[in-house]
């Protein structure tokens, strides 16, 4: 008795319909700086970038916290030296 096996390869495609357009996206920071990535959306508007935040630029913005810290010394009575 010979029995024979068919292996039948079965081709698995993508389905058509269900995927978003990829767009070449024009991103733009608040700064004015503006840069290309790719993304579902045409265009995207951003607070803060590469260009102008904190941690990349090296700059921090001392003067909020230096009133914060004035206001817990007054309100704990922490006298400071001049």
């Amino acid at each position: 008795m010979c029995v024979q096996k068919r292996w039948v390869r079965k081709v698995i495609t993508m389905r058509e319909g269900i995927h978003p357009q990829y767009y070449q996206a024009t991103v733009t920071c608040n700064c004015g700086n503006t840069f290309v990535t790719g993304s579902t959306r045409k265009e995207i508007h951003v607070e803060v970038c590469s260009k102008c935040h904190p941690f990349y630029t090296g700059t921090q913005r001392t003067a909020a916290a230096k009133g914060r810290i004035d206001k817990f010394n007054r309100k704990y009575g922490v006298k400071t030296e001049n």
